[in-house]
C-alpha cells in the first residue's frame, strides 16, 4: 500500500529535525515549504490537514486559482520565475490579504516592476528573497554571486521591497560535495550581506529541495522547499 501524504510529511519533518539536532541547531530553525505546483487542490488539502501551512507555487495564475479554493490561513510562497507582466495581477489579488513571499527576485527589471506596482497599490512592503545562481549553471535564473552586492545597494531601506534573504537551487548533480560547496558558499554570502547591509531584514536562507534538502539543513538553510518527496512525481502540463 503506497504511503500517504501525511506519512511522508512526518518522515520529512523527522529527517529535518534529526539533521538540525546533529548540527546543534534548534528544532524550529528550518521551515518546511511544500512545493505544490501542478498538485491538485485535494492533495494540498490533505497536506493542510496534516498540519502544513506553507505552500509554494511557481506560476502566478495557478497560485491565484488555488488561493480562492483553499483555507485563508495558508502562507503562500511564489518560488518560480515571475514574468514582469504578471506582477500587476499578483498584487491585485493580494491587496486585501497577506502577500506571499517571493523566492525568485532574480533580476533588476522584476525589482523595478514590483516597486512600481507596490507604490501604485499602496503596498508598503513586499517580502522577497534574492535568487542567486551560485552554481553558475546556464539553465538557472538568478544573480551571479558577485553581482548580488551591487543589486542590494540599489534597494534602499525605504523601498517597497523587503529583502528577507536569499534563495538558491543546488547544482544539477548527484555529487554531494558539489551541492554542499554551493550551499556553504551561499551561507557565507548570506552572512556577509547580513553584516554589510543591516538595514535589511535578512532572516531567510532558502536552499534545498527534495533530493538535497538535508544537505541544505546541514549547511544552514532556514527554509527548504520539498515537493516530490511528499507529493510524488509530478505530471507537468504546458
Amino acid at each position: 500500500m503506497p504511503e500517504s501524504i501525511a506519512s511522508r510529511i512526518v518522515e520529512v519533518k523527522k529527517n529535518i529535525h534529526l539533521h538540525l539536532e546533529k548540527n546543534g541547531r534548534g528544532a524550529e530553525e528550518t521551515a518546511l515549504i511544500l512545493v505544490s505546483k501542478t498538485v491538485d487542490v485535494q492533495k494540498i488539502s490533505e497536506a493542510y490537514r496534516a498540519g502544513i501551512r506553507d505552500f509554494g507555487e511557481n506560476k502566478v495564475q495557478e497560485f491565484l486559482e488555488k488561493k480562492k479554493q483553499l483555507p485563508a490561513d495558508i502562507r503562500w510562497h511564489l518560488i518560480g520565475h515571475i514574468q514582469t507582466n504578471k506582477v500587476k495581477a499578483f498584487f491585485l489579488a493580494a491587496v486585501d490579504s497577506e502577500l506571499p513571499l517571493i523566492h525568485s527576485l532574480d533580476r533588476q527589471a522584476l525589482a523595478d516592476e514590483i516597486e512600481k506596482q507596490a507604490r501604485k497599490w499602496n503596498l508598503k512592503k513586499v517580502p522577497c528573497l534574492i535568487q542567486v545562481n551560485y552554481s553558475g549553471e546556464t539553465t538557472k535564473g538568478g544573480f551571479a554571486p558577485q553581482d548580488v552586492e551591487a543589486f542590494v545597494r540599489k534597494i534602499p531601506s525605504d523601498s517597497a521591497i523587503a529583502l528577507k534573504g536569499l534563495m538558491t537551487i543546488g547544482p544539477h548533480t548527484d555529487e554531494e560535495q558539489s551541492i554542499r560547496n554551493c550551499f556553504r558558499g551561499m551561507k557565507g554570502l548570506f552572512e556577509q550581506l547580513r553584516n554589510d547591509f543591516p538595514e535589511h531584514p535578512w532572516q531567510i536562507l532558502s536552499m534545498g529541495m527534495s533530493h538535497d534538502y538535508l544537505i541544505g539543513v546541514d549547511e544552514g538553510a532556514t527554509m527548504v522547499r520539498v515537493g516530490q518527496a511528499v507529493f510524488g512525481k509530478r505530471t507537468y502540463v504546458s
